[in-house]
C-alpha cells in the first residue's frame, strides 16, 4: 500500500501533549478519523491557536511526524475526556514517532506554494474537518521548512 499524507488541525496546547505520549487524535478522539492512517504515513500537525477553545491565534505547523504501527487504540484511565454532562467519551489514539528536531514554523510564507492552500480562496474551511490528506509536494515543502537550520 503507497504511504500517504495527513494534516491534522489540532490546538498548539493538545499538540504538545500529543508528541509527549508519542500519540496522534484527531475530532475529540474519532475512531474513523484515526483508522484512516497508515503505518508510515507521514503527518504534520497545523495548529490554529495556541489552546482550546479561545487561545491566542498561532497558525503554524507544530508537529511532524511518521504513524509508528497499525494499531488503532483506545486511551484508557485519565485520558480519556469528558461531556458537559459527565459522560465518558471513547477516545482513540495513533502512536506517532515524531521528528523531535523538528521546529515549528508559520503557515503565512507557504500559502502562495502548498498544493492546498493555492487550490481554494477558503483552504482554512477544509481544516475544520480536522483531518485533511496531503500531497507528497506540500508535505515535503512543510518538512523542509520544519527542517530548515537558522543560521
Amino acid at each position: 500500500m503507497a504511504i500517504r499524507f495527513w494534516l491534522g488541525a489540532v490546538q498548539r496546547e493538545h499538540v504538545l501533549h500529543g508528541v509527549a505520549q508519542g500519540i496522534a487524535q484527531f475530532n475529540h478522539g474519532s475512531k474513523a478519523a484515526v483508522a484512516r492512517l497508515r503505518e508510515a504515513d507521514g503527518l504534520i500537525y497545523y495548529s490554529p491557536r495556541v489552546s482550546f477553545p479561545d487561545g491566542e491565534p498561532l497558525r503554524e505547523f507544530t508537529a511532524i511526524g511518521r504513524v509508528a504501527d497499525d494499531v488503532v487504540f483506545e486511551a484508557t484511565g485519565g485520558h480519556q475526556m469528558t461531556t458537559a454532562g459527565g459522560d465518558t467519551l471513547r477516545t482513540w489514539r495513533r502512536r506517532i514517532d515524531y521528528d523531535r528536531e523538528a521546529r515549528p514554523v508559520p503557515i503565512r510564507p507557504l500559502l502562495g506554494v502548498l498544493d492546498f492552500t493555492t487550490a481554494s480562496p477558503n483552504w482554512g474551511y477544509q481544516l475544520r474537518r480536522g483531518l485533511i490528506e496531503l500531497s507528497r509536494h506540500d508535505f515535503d515543502i512543510i518538512r523542509a521548512q520544519m527542517r530548515a537550520v537558522d543560521l
